[in-house]
């Protein structure tokens, strides 16, 4: 089996996780929609910034003068769910993902929708996507996880699969509540978030999600209320989590030691997934944390910021994890 087909397998499947952290801003959101023409009177649309770099996440806020009844947005060609926040009837929140590699350029942002009147709203926004800033690094992985035999290959491309229909499958109803967290106890930040592998020399996919600190046995938390939709063993992640929280939002678990759910588990905030381990694709034990929103891989620590309450504290640096898929 050539390193070529390899790269390519390693490619199509690690296409489930996340970006790049990019300088989003936290709320009181700017208003983006700086005229009148812009939105319906009486609505107004508002982003947590102006433009955004790959991988990142944004978050919008819809507001209106009469109570609304459905609110949906539409966004390079994929929805964008919106929420109602408790008895905040004249508002709708949502989020906005930029895949890891979404082409850069200028995107329109569309919110069409009603008022309970039976008012017809909407909103329009360029949004600028920019390229995003990954660093490379250059690992030495099992040979295996590199040059796969056909086996191998045909056990890849069977999970890559089945990873694409979960994140296809958007649950129409939000299953969190509240803040997410990050799911290591003591853990404010992560490594390698986006960055581009040259792996035993050969280029390898971006590193689609945020390798966390933790030793081998650490306790992996659930970073939201969900539903689990995989747990089970994976080539190239090991064992491996993922929970729906509903609304097109994916969390992942990676390389853990040991797995304590099952799919169709519901779990709530902080309940115990699995422990931290080393199986699969991997240099050292780590968690892999991955997010996937509306099927766009973004970075998880965005979601734990843009839905945090305001008083939250600013993360604090530790030190980074080995590297992974």
């Amino acid at each position: 089996m050539s390193s070529q087909l390899g790269a390519s397998v390693r490619k199509g499947l690690m296409r489930f996780a996340v970006a790049c952290l990019a300088p989003t801003a936290a709320f009181p959101i700017a208003a983006i929609a700086k005229n009148a023409a812009a939105c319906t009177a009486g609505t107004t649309l508002r982003l947590s910034a102006p433009r955004v770099s790959q991988g990142s996440l944004l978050l919008i806020e819809v507001n209106s003068t009469k109570p609304l009844a459905k609110v949906q947005g539409e966004w390079g060609g994929r929805s964008v769910p919106l929420w109602q926040e408790a008895a905040r009837e004249r508002q709708r929140k949502g989020l906005l993902p930029v895949d890891l590699e979404k082409a850069p350029g200028a995107y329109q942002l569309k919110i069409t929708g009603e008022t309970a009147g039976g008012d017809k709203i909407s909103c329009g926004v360029m949004v600028t996507v920019t390229q995003g800033r990954f660093a490379t690094e250059k690992l030495q992985v099992e040979k295996k996880f590199v040059e796969p035999d056909p086996e191998q290959v045909k056990r890849a491309n069977e999970e890559r699969q089945k990873l694409r229909d979960i994140f296809d499958h958007a649950t129409l109803e939000r299953l969190w509540d509240g803040n997410f967290r990050i799911p290591l106890d003591g853990v404010t930040t992560g490594s390698n978030f986006g960055k581009r592998r040259i792996l035993n020399g050969n280029p390898g996919s971006p590193h689609g999600g945020m390798d966390l600190p933790g030793t081998t046995g650490t306790p992996v938390h659930a970073a939201q209320k969900g539903r689990v939709a995989l747990a089970e063993e994976l080539f190239f992640s090991g064992n491996t989590v993922v929970i729906d929280h509903g609304l097109g939002i994916y969390t992942f678990y990676g390389h853990l030691s040991e797995i304590d759910v099952k799919a169709g588990d519901a779990v709530e905030t902080g309940a115990v997934v699995g422990k931290v381990g080393a199986t699969g694709r991997v240099t050292g034990p780590h968690l892999h944390w991955g997010l996937t929103v509306e099927r766009a891989r973004v970075n998880p620590l965005l979601l734990v910021k843009l839905l945090s309450s305001p008083s939250s504290g600013k993360p604090r640096k530790v030190s980074s994890a080995h590297g992974t898929n």
